[in-house]
């Protein structure tokens, strides 16, 4: 059968399908957040020194609830986006970013690498940039969508870098020893 969706059942597929993944990445980042321990009941968080570009704390739960929904919509755009050319590529780099995005958490919060995590965000940043070229090769605005969350995870790298800079102490934390 070679008939095309009607706009109603583009509409819909888009529908259900943003009110899957807008959730979805949603529970996933919050998940990565708590699991690392990170927020104010952290105490090793707790004991940096916070630079000067360090908003109110609960700016971060604000901003990454918008994030992860406007996320999940621009990736429901390029799903149902069937037979465009590149939604292939656009959809693994989507995953190679989102996974980034996942990790840092963990390698902030609950394994105290400030330098990593930095290096960790400076890929992120290539990544997301990766992923809106592909998504607006597929669609244009699932590539808008994606542009407050590449101005975020900007200022997320500067934020760490400025973590790094006033906690030079905390930059590699001692590694156990290992057990003989």
């Amino acid at each position: 059968m070679t008939e095309l969706a009607s706009t109603g059942q583009l509409r819909a597929a888009l529908l259900r399908w943003s009110l899957f993944l807008a959730p979805l990445l949603l529970l996933l980042g919050s998940f990565s957040g708590l699991a690392a321990g990170s927020g104010s009941g952290n105490l090793w968080f707790m004991g940096l020194e916070k630079p000067s570009l360090y908003p109110p704390p609960a700016t971060f739960g604000i901003v990454w609830t918008v994030l992860y929904l406007l996320m999940g919509v621009a990736l429901a755009m390029i799903v149902t986006a069937r037979g465009a050319a590149g939604r292939g590529a656009a959809i693994t780099a989507f995953a190679v970013q989102f996974m980034l995005n996942l990790a840092w958490s963990p390698l902030f919060f609950a394994m105290h690498q400030i330098t990593a995590a930095l290096v960790l965000l400076v890929m992120l940043d290539l990544a997301v940039i990766v992923t809106i070229v592909l998504f607006r090769k597929v669609r244009p605005l699932a590539a808008l969508l994606l542009l407050p969350y590449l101005a975020w995870a900007l200022f997320a790298t500067a934020l760490n870098w400025q973590f790094l800079s006033v906690n030079p102490d905390y930059a590699d934390p001692p590694q156990m020893a290992l057990a003989s």
